[in-house]
């Protein structure tokens, strides 16, 4: 058994144009648009608090005023606020343009900004479909600026490290990978209460959710996805119940409703969402039973890369718990890993108090993540990864702070995700959803004009 820590400085972004601008300027401006939680909090106070030395909000637009109002004194700026995000851009000439919109807008932003040569950071899903997502790659060829996406997945320390064993080639050459996600009956729930639920605002969890996992896999394996075959359905949520409401502040039935999910206890969801859906009309608390859902709740995807490795991956939105197994299968052996496992928890818990009577009774232990490497014809051996309690096991961390503090760092695992990245990520789910829809197999060239690729450029 062998201990692996946290990659500190190895896998960073690098934008050199930033580093530049940091250099001329000593603070990026940045414009933000999109003020929901994602935009404000980790986009937007996060930043804030955490490189004032760095950085600047110069701008802050949305759709709905109460929320710009909200946002802007959550963040904790005085900056300007805009209704008009042209008037925005016009106004604030920022160095950075943020886009935490819904994500079947994100083409829309990211296109103007590049169109007006301004460095762009997406959230992802890049966007929703094939052809906003070809409209994306030709603006981006077109500008002398680029695309970053955030994929803050690549940076928690346990992926990455699965990463280092695959690159190393500790198991062979890889074959075939099982990879299945588990929403529990909360996390998954959620996204049939929001806008989320509807595909013309997020391409379907296959595109939203799935993205993350898509490109984890795009990257470990370091290859383009050929083409793709899916199943999927909608049989728990949605239309299948017998009873429904409104939303849940206002539901008649919400004591016969295990997924009744009280709003008020949250002032911050209060003050952000509730208090202004005069304004536009969207309620966070809708019911998880609207007949109207037409995304699926249940995804099985096969997918073929360039390299000849198939995929199966599997997505979950009501399990008990949250969690994740993935195993790859390789000529030399096989790599095993999960998290969120809940009788896993206890093994390791059971582990852990072993290793203390056995070392030094005053040694604290650390929580810690693990990966299994099994050998063909030998014994097995177990990787420890400390596990960080900050947001997405660490990875939030990381990928502003190779963003913002040391954007030139060496990057030998290949962090950095652009536009590509964002693309061949969000083409599988595209792909799957095509798949489920025209009972067919996709392949990825139908869709834009990337040619995929046996390793990735």
């Amino acid at each position: 058994m062998r201990t692996t820590g946290a990659l500190a400085f190895s896998s960073l972004l690098a934008h050199p144009v930033l580093s530049d601008i940091l250099k001329v300027k000593g603070k990026l401006k940045i414009a933000l648009v999109g003020a929901g939680i994602r935009g404000i909090t980790f986009w937007g106070k996060k930043l804030r608090e955490t490189y004032p030395e760095l950085i600047e909000f110069v701008g802050l637009s949305d759709i709905n005023e109460g929320r710009l109002e909200y946002g802007r004194n959550y963040i904790g700026t005085d900056c300007p606020v805009y209704l008009d995000f042209d008037e925005m851009m016009a106004k604030s000439n920022p160095d950075l343009l943020i886009v935490t919109t819904v994500d079947s807008a994100h083409h829309e932003f990211i296109i103007k900004g590049l169109n007006q040569n301004v460095m762009v950071l997406s959230e992802k899903p890049m966007t929703t479909d094939e052809e906003k997502c070809q409209q994306i790659l030709d603006a981006e060829r077109k500008s002398n600026k680029e695309l970053i996406i955030g994929f803050n997945y690549r940076y928690n320390p346990h992926y990455t490290e699965i990463k280092s064993l695959l690159s190393n080639e500790r198991v062979g050459k890889i074959t075939s990978v099982d990879f299945h996600w588990y929403l529990n009956v909360y996390h998954g729930a959620s996204y049939f209460r929001r806008w989320h639920a509807y595909r013309q605002y997020g391409g379907s969890l296959l595109v939203h959710k799935a993205t993350h996992h898509f490109d984890l896999l795009n990257w470990w394996l370091n290859s383009d996805p050929v083409e793709v075959k899916a199943y999927g359905a909608l049989e728990h949520y949605g239309k299948n119940n017998t009873f429904r409401g409104g939303n849940c502040r206002s539901c008649q039935v919400k004591d016969q409703c295990k997924f009744y999910w009280d709003m008020t206890r949250s002032d911050f969801l209060m003050d952000l969402y509730a208090k202004n859906e005069s304004y536009d009309g969207y309620i966070r608390d809708s019911c998880v039973w609207r007949k109207d859902i037409d995304i699926f709740d249940k995804m099985s995807v096969q997918v073929k890369y360039a390299n000849d490795v198939i995929v199966n991956y599997s997505l979950t939105t009501y399990s008990p718990y949250e969690g994740m197994r993935i195993a790859f299968n390789g000529f030399d052996g096989r790599i095993d890993a999960w998290d969120g496992i809940p009788w896993r928890k206890e093994e390791k818990m059971n582990q852990q108090k072993l290793h203390e009577l056995e070392m030094s009774q005053s040694e604290e232990m650390k929580d810690f993540e693990e990966i299994m490497v099994m050998d063909n014809f030998k014994g097995y051996e177990q990787i420890r990864v400390e596990k960080e309690r900050s947001g997405h096991g660490g990875g939030d961390k990381r990928l502003q702070d190779r963003i913002f503090i040391d954007p030139n760092s060496p990057d030998p695992l290949q962090h950095a995700a652009g536009s590509r990245d964002g693309a061949m990520s969000i083409l599988i789910g595209i792909a799957a959803r095509k798949s489920i829809d025209e009972n067919r197999t996709v392949r990825i060239e139908e869709l834009i004009d990337l040619k995929p690729q046996a390793i990735r450029p």
